[in-house]
Parts: C-alpha cells; structure tokens; sequence
C-alpha cells in the first residue's frame, strides 16, 4: 500500500468517524427535542367547562401546614380549601365522597395533587367533613359551583348541586 493509499484511509476514518459523532449527537439533540415538545402537549389546560369529574381525594399531610400554596397563601388545616391540577385557582366545588354519600365545599387555592388518579387533596378538616381520615385516600366526585373565567367573571355551573348521589336518591 502506497503513502497515497495510506493518508486516504486515514482521512477515510477520520470522516467516517467524525460524521458518526455528529450523526449521534443529532440524533440526541432530536430526541431531547421530541421529549420537551411531548411534556408541553402533556399540560393539561385548566377546565373551566363545570363538567362533574370522578378521581381519588387525599389529603394534606402535616408537612405542608402552613407551606404557601399556589395562590400564595400559606396552607391552613382547619380551612375548607383544596388543590387540583385542572380547576382554576378561586373555584367553589362540592366534593362527595362517593364510599358514603358525605359532602364538603372547598375553595381551590393550590395545584396538585401530583399522583396518578388522584383530583384533588382536601385538608384534614375537609377530610373530617367527609369521614375518609382513615382510609386516607377515597373515590370523589368533584363538582364545580363557581369557576372564575379568564375575563375575570365567574361562572355559576348549573350542575353544582346534582353529584352522584344527589341523582341515585
């Protein structure tokens, strides 16, 4: 093989491999790229139809007593406020514990709760109200009364007082 032949393997490898690492790292690039824009179409906008919803409740654990919730305000236990990750911050719901029929009016004021099925935390007085302190977490229903609008009017949902249980009796 002849110094020619040689230096255009060389150059060949050198080539080859410079476009492997610059293929890889596009393709990294457009995989991180496709990751962001799923997490962007991921985030739900908040729901101010006033459409019952069905989930899980829990509620507050002590280490947030008092933590500043997402309106700003620090969280009280003995208050009737709750978080939700769909209704807007300021709306009135009624939640009904659907194991037995027990019902509480909450005010939104914080975001969460961040687990899979669950739509609302309550407070441990709410959770009182609905009896499901020991079981800890328990199937709702959620049922916006006032919905504050993006105008900055609030929307009185016609279905505020028709749960679940309201229709099976």
């Amino acid at each position: 093989m002849g110094i020619n032949q040689k230096l255009c393997v060389v150059l060949c490898a050198l080539v080859t491999g410079s476009f492997s690492t610059t293929l890889a790292a596009h393709e990294k690039a457009q995989k991180k790229s496709e990751t962001a824009t799923a997490k962007t179409t991921k985030k739900k906008t908040l729901d101010r139809s006033g459409e019952p919803a069905k989930g899980k409740a829990s509620y507050y654990g002590k280490e947030f007593f008092g933590r500043t919730m997402a309106d700003g305000t620090p969280m009280d236990p003995d208050s009737n406020i709750a978080a939700s990750r769909t209704l807007p911050l300021g709306t009135k719901a009624k939640v009904t514990n659907l194991d037995n029929g027990k019902s509480a009016v909450v005010e939104i004021r914080d975001r969460g709760p961040y687990v899979d099925g669950r739509i609302v935390d309550l407070t441990p007085k709410t959770a009182e109200q609905l009896d499901m302190k020991t079981e800890g977490v328990v199937p709702v229903e959620v049922v916006p009364i006032e919905i504050p609008q993006r105008d900055g009017s609030i929307k009185s949902a016609a279905a505020g007082s028709d749960t679940e249980q309201d229709r099976k009796r």
